[in-house]
């Protein structure tokens, strides 16, 4: 969230932003935001640091979509990526969710394997 909101680098790193902002606002809303103090002290300092294109986003009129769909991320290396993203909200207290990204084309499926060196076909696996 930080990155999108205050590093200049995130508007070319993301040519959808404005659909990227409003996620994020999204996703801070949907998780336990008024009882968890780092995400108070998170929203403070983004008002604080990245002025109106954050503290617009969280008045209540903001957008409120999921992030769900297509993402197009501008890679300095492979170019622009087009990845599917789903989210699965888990069912527990303590507001977790899985967030999902594969390649949306053939062209973004390539790009990627070239960028990891992998086989094309073999299995992708990421650790978080």
């Amino acid at each position: 969230m930080r990155f999108v909101f205050t590093d200049p680098r995130a508007r070319v790193a993301y040519p959808d932003w404005d659909r990227i902002a409003d996620a994020q606002i999204t996703a801070l809303r949907s998780g336990s935001f008024g009882a968890d103090p780092h995400l108070a002290e998170l929203t403070a300092e983004l008002t604080a640091t990245a002025g109106a294109p954050f503290s617009d986003r969280m008045k209540p009129t903001a957008s409120s979509s999921r992030p769900t769909g297509i993402e197009r991320l501008a890679h300095p290396e492979a170019g622009e990526l087009r990845l599917a993203c789903e989210t699965l909200e888990l069912p527990s207290a303590d507001d977790q969710r899985l967030i999902v990204y594969l390649p949306a084309d053939t062209a973004t499926s390539t790009a990627l394997d070239r960028l990891t060196g992998r086989r094309p076909g073999a299995l992708r696996m990421v650790n978080g």
